[in-house]
């Protein structure tokens, strides 16, 4: 279980990485965002549409929400959010998946692939107030790693594990949702390293913090672990539609 980050010396590591790619924080940019400033720069350097903003508002999903959350605006293309940590290489990539498992096991990412690759068209949603609608990711369904390993009664959370002790906790019924995949694929080419290739968590239902770049750990387990931002106070859920963006 990931520890308290002012006693985890793998969270140091991360905290000193983050500085050392000189990154806005998350809570600075968020806290922009709600102001207006960080949007006006997207804006600025034309990656929002207002046009697809105004359809997709009009717009509702199968279950009667609007499609796009309060608070967000559209952009055309996914815009990465900086840091590109780890191995690049896929020859490399190790995927361990355990906790609350009858079968615990580890991957290499030709052995991930071969679990059943499936393509999904989703909407993802920053915290920072960004969308994209549509992406076509490809990938392999954290259910299918899930019916592997024997997923325990008892569990109730997926920990995405990443490189320098990254974490992110997600429900295990958001976790095994149909669109809830390890992704290696974007829009027809291989997941570039800073949108997090090689491989990448991705749950749309939840803002796309959620979904862990650079994955090499899928932990099950019945106790809940707040992850990198949510020990730094972003909300344990992070539900676009109901605005969850701080705890």
């Amino acid at each position: 279980m990931p520890q308290d980050a002012d006693s985890d010396p793998d969270q140091r590591e991360v905290d000193a990485f983050l500085s050392r790619q000189r990154l806005i924080t998350r809570r600075r940019f968020v806290s922009q965002a709600v102001g207006g400033t960080a949007l006006a720069v997207l804006g600025y350097y034309g990656l929002i549409d207002d046009g697809l903003t105004r359809e997709a508002r009009a717009q509702t999903l199968r279950d009667g929400r609007p499609r796009l959350p309060p608070g967000q605006r559209v952009i055309r293309r996914l815009r990465p959010m900086g840091g590109t940590p780890g191995d690049p290489s896929v020859e490399n990539l190790r995927i361990r998946v355990y906790g609350d498992v009858e079968r615990p096991y580890e991957l290499t990412f030709a052995q991930l692939l071969e679990l059943g690759v499936v393509t999904r068209r989703v909407d993802v949603h920053c915290v920072t107030g960004w969308s994209v609608l549509g992406a076509r990711f490809e990938g392999v369904p954290v259910r299918a790693l899930a019916e592997r390993a024997g997923v325990r009664p008892s569990a109730r959370h997926v920990i995405f594990e990443a490189p320098y002790g990254y974490t992110a906790n997600v429900p295990l019924r958001e976790a095994l949702a149909p669109d809830a995949l390890l992704s290696h694929r974007l829009d027809g080419a291989a997941l570039e390293r800073d949108h997090g290739g090689p491989l990448r968590a991705l749950v749309p239902s939840l803002y796309f913090w959620k979904s862990a770049k650079w994955v090499t750990g899928v932990h099950f387990t019945g106790r809940d672990a707040p992850g990198y931002w949510e020990r730094r106070g972003y909300h344990n859920h992070g539900d676009p539609w109901r605005e969850e963006r701080y705890g």
